[in-house]
């Protein structure tokens, strides 16, 4: 009969053999299961696995290698920039009937009074596509040939933030990774100095904050980097006085050792991705001021963007300090990331949120982002990297035709929250430029020809980077998640 200190000593030997790094079947199982997952790669110093950002193929050829995201938090109206609806002249002032409001959620409206709402702005034919776009986005329109308008999008989320957590992480609910998280967990990234997920911002912050980049139940090495675009990019990236690069070298090697130790324990991803992080910060110690650093762009460049442009006076809630050259800086930085290898930039503007005061404040948007995403996209196009950048214009929804009437209020001058049809534009990145994609009904309340849901959307962007949405997925407590949930289909009629 075994003794109590045998027995121990052969159950501990057993489960070192079974789970330890050194020799186990358990650790050949969860390297298996790494590998699967796109967090095992080739070996890398001390042992370890290559970063979590390794470059990987995807399941089959892309179209896109880099995506530019802007997002316009808020939810721009569709009604007055994308979708005209001369119907809605005719109309003005009257109500809808009853059966399409009857089991409809408004964030604000009143029903029993409201009635819908022409659109003052003009609508023109820009292109040879003949695309008709609102009289505040001429240079956007200057691009008609390179973009595809969707007027069709839809979701079933009509507030803030579960719709911004569902444009950008595919649920309405928290804890999931952001589009740009799948992509470099996917891909890794192809820039060894700059993060493979980088986000600016500009304006007020949008509702859904950080929970749009995060990496949600990925490891931490996919979540977005929020950069500044001016002083030190990143907070705390800088080293603090006295503190030499030698000495800060010295460091980062003895936190290397420890963190190999206990990963040697463990094979805790997250430790991997803890290592990875503390190198690359050393690394963007250099690159990253470089980065947003402009003195090297031509003053014809920076005039293109719009860098240094005064606001418009009257901002309203898109308003702030220095928005207007902000928000242009942020476009030109992000072509200077796709160009130095970043995967996947999130250019964030709120807000768009216009309740009231819709022509004033909406003229204030428009006029700041016209400019600089119409410029973003032709210098893209003119240094041969649109073909592989995929640029996307969205938001979380769209805005009512019928006119905002919360009680207090005299008139109409704004619209509510409207998740059944709204725009978004794509341009490069295999998109088929020149088109329009979907139809609403003639007052733009539902999405009745070619519909794309949200989930469908990031199946097609998924697509255009090489990946069939229902294989990229993520073994986490016993289920396989992906970006798409449960639904998505690839919109083939984007793709050229």
């Amino acid at each position: 009969m075994m003794t109590g200190n045998l027995a121990d000593s052969i159950a501990s030997t057993r489960r070192s053999f079974l789970a330890t790094s050194a020799s186990g079947l358990g650790t050949l199982g969860l390297a298996h299961l790494l590998q699967e997952q796109g967090l095992l790669g080739a070996e890398g110093e001390g042992g370890l696995p290559a970063s979590p950002l390794a470059p990987r193929l995807p399941h089959f050829a892309p179209r896109a290698k880099n995506c530019i995201f802007l997002f316009m938090a808020g939810a721009p109206s569709q009604l007055d920039l994308f979708d005209p609806k001369p119907k809605l002249d005719e109309l003005h002032g009257k109500p809808l009937p009853e059966s399409m409001t009857k089991d409809v959620r408004f964030a604000f409206i009143k029903k029993k009074t409201a009635v819908l709402m022409r659109s003052p702005r003009k609508f023109t034919r820009h292109g040879q596509c003949g695309m008709e776009l609102s009289d505040f986005l001429p240079h956007i329109g200057s691009c008609a040939d390179d973009i595809a308008l969707v007027r069709s999008i839809y979701s079933e989320q009509f507030n803030h933030h579960p719709g911004q957590l569902m444009m950008n992480t595919g649920v309405a609910r928290f804890g999931n990774p952001s589009v740009g998280s799948w992509l470099n967990y996917g891909l890794g990234s192809e820039s060894k100095n700059l993060p493979g997920y980088v986000v600016l911002t500009a304006g007020r912050g949008s509702s859904g904050g950080t929970s749009n980049w995060t990496s949600g139940f990925l490891p931490s090495a996919y979540a977005g980097v929020l950069f500044r675009s001016k002083g030190e990019p990143i907070l705390n990236l800088d080293n603090p006085p006295g503190l030499g690069p030698d000495l800060q070298r010295a460091s980062l090697d003895a936190l290397r050792d420890l963190n190999s130790r206990r990963y040697a324990e463990t094979l805790d991803p997250e430790i991997q991705s803890r290592i990875a992080s503390y190198e690359l910060a050393f690394r963007m110690q250099k690159s990253a001021p470089e980065l947003i650093d402009l003195r090297d762009e031509t003053r014809s460049t920076l005039d293109m963007y719009g860098v240094g442009r005064k606001d418009l006076p009257n901002a309203g809630r898109g308003g702030g300090k220095n928005v207007f050259s902000n928000f242009s800086t942020n476009c030109l930085l992000a072509r200077r990331m796709v160009e130095r290898g970043v995967r996947f930039v999130n250019i964030y503007h709120a807000s768009w949120d216009h309740h009231s005061n819709l022509e004033k404040e909406l003229r204030y948007n428009a006029t700041m982002a016209d400019q600089p995403v119409a410029a973003l996209i032709k210098d893209l196009k003119q240094r041969g990297l649109l073909d592989d950048t995929l640029v996307v214009w969205g938001s979380e929804f769209g805005r009512t035709p019928l006119g905002e009437n919360r009680g207090g209020r005299s008139a109409n001058t704004g619209r509510d929250h409207h998740p059944f049809s709204f725009s978004i534009f794509m341009a490069g990145g295999g998109i088929r430029g020149g088109q329009v994609i979907g139809e609403t009904d003639e007052v733009g309340w539902h999405a009745i020809k070619e519909r794309m849901h949200v989930n469908d959307f990031h199946a097609t962007l998924l697509h255009l980077f090489g990946f069939d949405h229902e294989r990229l997925t993520y073994r986490f407590k016993g289920r396989d998640f992906r970006l798409t949930d449960v639904a998505g289909k690839v919109a083939n009629k984007l793709i050229s």
